[in-house]
């Protein structure tokens, strides 16, 4: 008989873990709770699933601001060129897009699941659905097999733990790895969400609830003035704040400061200097001259924000154009370039695209991704504490740190 391994979550790390040591001819178990496999993938980059990204592994790192030293063997054993040749060689096939993005050629979530499932099958690794453990059990500082909730047990001689983070609790995502680790004796570090919408403190942004604005570029700085990040793309107004991909983005360049003490500052006509704007102002006051303000601006912005950006302008709606000075021109051109919320926070874990903190790297080889502490234990994907930007890099992790657990098992 070979050896057992038990792999507990069929996500991005643990599809790829199972696989990887069923190809090493292990006798490998991989139990899902869930009635299907890998929902966090199929609601990626919006149904399309941002597999990786195409930089060097020095980027891999730089992108990876939660422990990405931690990562340096898992990417450079199993890279993100290494990771499109294996979806490419179980039939999947990619393309790039900006920023280096990776997807599927097909602009479907589905194949790249697909590809992972067509994967383990080949491999012979037994997929189990439905199957929730309840704990890892270790006698004498050794895995010896899984508690399932239902009563069985399973025995076996290592076990992965990939059961991801804490976030998107729907996909299966309810920390119960934190759980399962932390009864080990492993420490989990604290958990907080990363990549995740934003909270305004201002009222006026409620009543843009539900706009969405394309091509706009925005600026997050502390206090004192200081950049922070900047972006630009696409963003979306909530009943709470803000959200989009430049938000989410942005979002985990600020959570050491816990989502406090900055200030969002979008540029609503980046592609226009405030002189040139200026001049685009006056060619429609030109041919808007007796019309109210609240009515000669539809051309520049979209019909929901012009009461907003006029009200912050603090000029009088019903003020007809014609009779509108220069200095409040200045004042337009000022919010249209400058419109300013200050974050009052994030949003819960439940909402984050991905959970910052998990179970501490120093108690995890990065050569093996076996713990230091249980023998035979693996650890794969979300649930270590590592976590990157948006752009394919967190599924980079996950692929990575599971073919390392699967290769070392």
């Amino acid at each position: 008989m070979g050896k057992k391994v038990i792999v507990v979550g069929a996500g991005a790390a643990g599809l790829m873990a199972g696989g990887k040591a069923a190809e090493r001819g292990r006798e490998v178990t991989i139990l899902e709770k869930n009635d299907t496999i890998a929902k966090k993938i199929l609601i990626s980059g919006k149904g399309r699933c941002n597999i990786t990204n195409n930089t060097d592994i020095e980027g891999l790192i730089e992108n990876t601001p939660g422990n990405g030293n931690f990562l340096y063997s898992a990417f450079y054993i199993f890279s993100n060129a290494d990771i499109v040749d294996f979806f490419e060689g179980n039939g999947l096939k990619t393309k790039v897009e900006r920023g280096g993005r990776i997807f599927p050629e097909s602009d479907n979530a589905k194949d790249v699941v697909e590809a992972l499932k067509r994967y383990v099958i080949k491999n012979n690794a037994k997929l189990e659905l439905k199957s929730a453990v309840e704990e890892i059990i270790a006698e004498d500082g050794r895995v010896t097999g899984v508690a399932l909730k239902d009563g069985r047990i399973i025995t076996g001689d290592a076990v992965i733990l990939a059961t991801g983070g804490a976030s998107y609790p729907g996909t299966g995502s309810t920390g119960d790895g934190f759980r399962m680790a932390k009864k080990l004796g492993h420490t989990i570090t604290e958990l907080k969400p990363s990549l995740v919408p934003l909270i305004a403190e201002e009222a006026w942004v409620k009543k843009l609830q539900g706009l969405s604005l394309k091509n706009i570029s925005i600026e997050i700085v502390n206090n004192y003035g200081k950049k922070l990040y900047s972006d630009f793309g696409e963003m979306l107004f909530t009943h709470y704040g803000v959200s989009g991909p430049v938000i989410l983005s942005g979002s985990r360049h600020i959570l050491k400061q816990n989502y406090r003490d900055v200030k969002l500052i979008i540029d609503l006509k980046p592609a226009l200097s405030e002189e040139k704007l200026d001049e685009r102002i006056q060619r429609d006051f030109g041919k808007y001259a007796r019309k109210q303000l609240k009515n000669a601006m539809d051309d520049l912005l979209p019909k929901k924000l012009i009461p907003v950006i006029i009200e912050l302008s603090g000029i009088s709606p019903e003020k007809f154009v014609n009779q509108i000075t220069r200095e409040e021109r200045k004042k337009l051109v000022n919010q249209l370039k400058r419109l300013c919320i200050t974050i009052a926070g994030a949003r819960p874990i439940e909402e984050a695209i991905v959970t910052a903190g998990g179970v501490k790297v120093d108690e995890i080889n990065p050569s093996t991704m076996e713990s230091k502490l249980i023998k035979g234990l693996f650890l794969a994907g979300e649930v270590i504490d590592v976590d990157a930007y948006t752009g394919g890099f967190n599924l980079t992790i996950a692929f990575s740190t599971g073919y390392l657990a699967g290769m070392n098992c």
